[in-house]
């Protein structure tokens, strides 16, 4: 039996909490729900915002989706809260087989969830000079480097789908739903990663110059920057209805020594992994010993350059004996 009450308490959340796990993006997930609830009112239905000019072929480049089915699932894993905070969990019981037991139970469980993805596209980072405001009150000349981008919600999410037999076991297998109509909200991060200087460098908001950049990039169509983008949802594209969504991220004080960089995009699917540290778990601090990773975009770049003449032409996408761009694991 059970015989304290916070074995019962464990046990309700064991149950109650872990559908909850298992639908929302780790580490981000609470944030975006906190977020919401304080935003005003979506934004328009369809939020999509095409160029005023068609692009050459070549100028545009697309990473195709890379959802596996080994992302629907984590496990099997114990969970420790139980294990480790549970009173009484060491008992043979006498109806039932022992692998019925809390404690068995507690020791092998698999986390399921559905995985979905966006289309990325993106032009080549380019260089742009603005007059940018300072806390002085002053204005100062900054070269300030973007990538505009275009994401697509395709509708083709994995999901984790069960089949029982007769003989009472179930199989699970992630099945392509290609006829989702499910929108998808887009909470970028893009963090530019400097190889040779060791230098990191988060995309900032800089409001004066994504006019300019409209206006060179789109042909003057409005472009959604790293925050807006994410106050709607996105509907499904198709290959006859494109609702794709352009946005620009923008970096500033770049080194201009840098050579070698790589462009992280964060955002693009909820799929995510995570490690425990045992030596840290806390039964009445749940979660606390776990460590979340999400799958993150890696674009590489290399800039034979100097500091002295700053140009965007010198940037070019790929880096020899690497390559191009890879899902990791951040």
């Amino acid at each position: 039996m059970l015989r304290r009450s916070n074995t019962t308490a464990l046990l309700l959340f064991a149950f109650c909490a872990a559908p909850l796990a298992m639908a929302q993006q780790p580490g981000v997930g609470a944030v975006a729900i906190n977020t919401a609830a304080a935003q005003p009112a979506a934004g328009p239905k369809n939020p999509h915002n095409p160029p005023r000019r068609v692009f050459a072929e070549g100028v545009l480049t697309n990473i195709p989706l890379d959802l596996r089915s080994e992302e629907t699932f984590t496990g099997p894993e114990p969970i420790l809260e139980i294990l480790k905070g549970a009173q009484g969990l060491d008992w043979t019981p006498e109806t039932l087989p022992e692998t019925r037991t809390l404690k068995a139970m507690a020791e092998q469980v698999i986390y399921r969830r559905n995985i979905w993805g966006l289309d990325f596209s993106f032009k080549p980072i380019r260089m742009i000079e603005v007059d940018v405001p300072q806390p002085t009150g002053k204005m100062q000349r900054k070269t300030l480097w973007y990538l505009v981008f275009r994401v697509r919600n395709m509708g083709n999410p994995l999901e984790a789908t069960a089949t029982t037999f007769e003989t009472g076991d179930t199989l699970y297998e992630a099945v392509q739903a290609s006829g989702s109509t499910a929108p998808i909200r887009f909470f970028p991060r893009f963090v530019l990663e400097s190889s040779d200087q060791k230098k990191e460098y988060l995309d900032r908001l800089v409001p004066v110059a994504m006019e300019p950049i409209a206006a060179r990039e789109m042909g003057g169509t409005p472009l959604y920057d790293t925050v807006s983008i994410s106050r709607f949802d996105m509907p499904v594209s198709s290959e006859e209805v494109d609702n794709g969504v352009w946005g620009v991220a923008i970096w500033e004080d770049i080194d201009p020594d840098t050579d070698y960089f790589s462009i992280y995009v964060d955002g693009l699917t909820n799929a995510y992994r995570w490690t425990d540290k045992p030596e840290n778990v806390d039964p009445m601090k749940i979660g606390a010993h776990r460590e979340y990773q999400t799958k993150t975009l890696k674009l590489n770049f290399w800039r034979p350059g100097d500091r002295y003449n700053e140009h965007e032409d010198e940037i070019r996408f790929g880096v020899q004996g690497q390559v191009d761009y890879e899902w990791v694991y951040r």
